[in-house]
């Protein structure tokens, strides 16, 4: 989850509008299904938990405060991912170790010098409990925060809960070449999954046990606790659950999907994909644009599920601070059937073409955009001037094999 420019964190009021579900069913996520069973897998046992302001019950109360004001549940400590236990932390920042202000918990941050939990942070812990808020794609941290945590729990001997939560994408849509090529192995790609895997964190968690992923052939003592009224082909204002922030340029639901369309792209800090404006991951745009010009070419595209409209704005920090871009604002019409992370390759597309002026590679940024998309390929075809339809073809390829591995470890239907 890498996301560009600087921005100045505050105590603050965040006012929104919150309202359940248009007319769907109520999802009931993991904490609130651990809380009605009476917290069994954790009674009489020394628990650590890796939350943020996401792990939160269906009527916003924060895991935190529910497990540490449980009679039933000794929860001894804390764990931060990216941006912290309680979210105050920018974006690829490292997170600092210190004491919860609320409770007085010791606070073990694993987003600094350690991405892996040691057994030294973990020492007297019983079972560790896992309750994050995800978006769907590989490149999001929490699920490499995930990872590394369950295989410090299997060497340690230690449990694992995962309180699972609701993929915003869906748990059907699958896109973007699976890592495989483990020199591309990151915190902003650690499993082999595609970029958008269609999993939840709880059926990500059995598939990194059931498919040997944790080292030496060691597998965690894993329990997870599962939604109750999750269905694969939910968008998330169907759930009826509000959502929190999960980072600082991801403050709606609606953005995990932008961020899909977008996020890699702006790994190369030559296109800005609306970071620094108040429009993140919803943009599309640079100084070379026209903003006419390239709403009318990725219109004439025809993508399915998705339309484009042109306008001109200034970031305020991120790529190309301070400077007009021209570009497109990004609207999904139709979420079942737009290809997401194929809007920023034609963008780049165009780019090459149009506008061979913008350096969209040459610079160290190009490491973190092969990292995200899990090859360098990618990068390479663009420069050998492939067709954008075999740098997406090549891009997809594997999508069937995967589904077939995922299957024995989906929980929802």
């Amino acid at each position: 989850m890498r996301q560009t420019g600087s921005i100045v964190l505050c105590t603050m009021l965040l006012f929104t509008i919150a309202s359940p579900a248009h007319g769907g069913a109520t999802v009931k996520p993991g904490i609130d299904v651990l809380a009605t069973d009476g917290f069994k897998p954790l009674v009489g046992k020394r628990v650590g938990l890796i939350t943020n302001p996401t792990g939160m019950t269906a009527d916003m109360r924060s895991t935190i405060d529910v497990l540490y004001e449980a009679p039933e549940v000794n929860l001894v400590a804390l764990y931060g991912p990216e941006h912290g236990v309680r979210g105050d932390v920018y974006a690829g920042d490292h997170v600092v170790s210190d004491k919860d202000a609320k409770t007085g918990l010791p606070v073990h941050s694993l987003y600094g010098k350690l991405r892996k939990p040691t057994a030294e942070v973990l020492e007297g812990i019983k079972v560790l409990v896992f309750d994050i808020q995800d978006i769907g794609a590989r490149s999001y941290t929490f699920i490499s925060t995930l990872a590394t945590s369950m295989e410090a729990a299997a060497e340690l001997g230690i449990e694992y809960v995962v309180l699972d939560r609701p993929n915003p994408l869906g748990g059907e849509r699958m896109e973007g070449r699976v890592l495989t090529d483990m020199n591309f192995k990151s915190f902003i790609g650690y499993l082999p999954v595609p970029y958008l895997h269609g999993m939840t964190v709880g059926e990500l968690a059995k598939m990194i046990n059931g498919e040997g992923w944790i080292p030496d052939g060691r597998k965690c003592k894993l329990t997870v606790i599962p939604m109750q009224g999750w269905r694969r082909d939910m968008q998330f204002a169907e759930t009826g659950l509000f959502w929190a922030p999960s980072s600082p340029h991801v403050v709606r639901a609606e953005a995990s999907m932008f961020y899909a369309a977008t996020g890699i792209m702006g790994e190369l800090h030559a296109i800005n994909e609306g970071v620094g404006y108040p429009l993140p991951f919803e943009l599309c745009g640079a100084p070379e644009f026209d903003a006419q010009k390239l709403a009318s070419h990725m219109n004439g595209l025809k993508m399915p599920g998705v339309t484009f409209r042109p306008l001109y704005y200034k970031p305020y920090y991120g790529t190309h601070k301070k400077n007009t871009c021209g570009g497109v604002q990004v609207y999904i019409t139709d979420p079942d059937n737009v290809h997401l992370t194929s809007i920023q390759f034609h963008v780049m597309d165009y780019a090459r073409q149009k506008h061979p002026e913008i350096k969209l590679f040459g610079s160290k940024r190009d490491n973190m955009f092969d990292k995200a998309c899990g090859t360098n390929e990618i990068r390479k075809m663009f420069i050998d001037g492939k067709p954008i339809a075999e740098i997406l073809k090549y891009w997809d390829t594997g999508m069937s094999e995967f589904g077939k591995q995922r299957a024995p470890y989906l929980i929802y239907k």
